[in-house]
């Protein structure tokens, strides 16, 4: 169900992109608008991006074979990573390249209510495909502040959509204000400035989304209400006496792995210490269904500190 709500968001992302990114370099070519061309490459970018995403969405939901015996969940990271340095590499190099180049050979800004059309129609797209995407992201943040659930979030094929289309309603915004104050104050240069500032926008936006997939990619632990989740399950059973360690992997925005170490009470058979944890597996499964793989290991508390300490 995540999976199939993590397309839905892609694909209208996708689409209001793709579309979109058409006017624009229309009218950019039509008006020679520096920031109409930067809100182009915009899109552009945005919408090859939103196909990369769907493609690792796909490879990330391959089965576990020899090579890959956790499954191929993290694929997704990996592509979300890729987004992260194109939106850098292109958008963002691209658009600042032009403002630059703008404000060293400034033009007068031909047909300029052509731009103002396709900006406020732009905007009200983009606007549409943000809400999409933000509803999506507000059904999993559990209550926490926007910046604080993004770096909490498994999820890049959400919160990079999210990233993306923020970054493109605050460019718009930019664009417009660059225009209109540009064309008012009778400064050309001020196009051109407004493209270095949607550049500088795509950097901050590429490090925030390069940033939190890097964690995600190189194994980041789940969220930590599952750890606690996992530790009422084993608290209810008699025959565990101490947990020694819970280590959880975030292997894909819906796999989890899970081990854990448990010092069982004195004096327990071997059948009894079985049968508890056939049930926490269970039960830690049922409770948290993105939990795909438990590992647990009866050991003492003491074997487990000299384990730990390397002795």
């Amino acid at each position: 169900m995540a999976g199939h709500s993590s397309r839905v968001v892609i694909f209208a992302a996708l689409a209001g992109n793709g579309l979109i990114a058409i006017t624009k370099a229309v009218a950019a070519a039509y008006t020679g608008s520096s920031a109409m061309f930067s809100e182009a490459i915009h899109s552009a970018v945005d919408t090859g991006n939103q196909g990369l995403l769907l493609y690792g969405l796909h490879r990330s939901t391959r089965p576990a074979d020899a090579r890959h015996p956790y499954g191929y969940g993290r694929e997704l990271y990996f592509w979300a990573f890729v987004v992260a340095l194109l939106i850098f590499a292109i958008g963002s190099g691209v658009s600042i390249y032009e403002g630059i180049h703008k404000i060293m050979d400034p033009q007068p800004i031909e047909n300029p209510m052509i731009n103002f059309a396709v900006l406020g129609a732009a905007l009200i797209f983009e606007g549409a495909a943000w809400y999409i995407a933000f509803k999506e992201f507000k059904t999993k943040v559990k209550g926490r502040a926007y910046f604080a659930a993004v770096a909490a979030s498994k999820d890049p094929s959400i919160f990079a959509v999210l990233l993306e289309d923020t970054a493109a309603m605050l460019g718009l915004l930019i664009a417009i204000a660059g225009l209109g104050l540009g064309i008012l104050l009778d400064i050309p240069e001020l196009d051109g400035l407004a493209s270095v500032l949607i550049g500088i926008l795509l950097a901050a936006i590429a490090w925030v989304l390069a940033y939190e997939t890097k964690g995600l990619l190189i194994g980041e632990g789940a969220d930590p209400e599952v750890e606690k989740t996992i530790r009422r399950i084993i608290v209810k059973h008699p025959e565990v006496l101490r947990v020694n360690e819970i280590l959880s992997l975030q292997n894909g925005p819906m796999d989890i792995l899970i081990t854990l170490s448990l010092d069982f009470k004195d004096g327990i058979l071997s059948q009894e210490i079985e049968s508890a944890i056939s049930k926490m597996e269970k039960q830690i499964r049922t409770a948290q269904p993105d939990i795909r793989k438990v590992f647990i290991e009866a050991q003492s508390w003491r074997s487990h500190n000299r384990a730990a300490n390397g002795n």
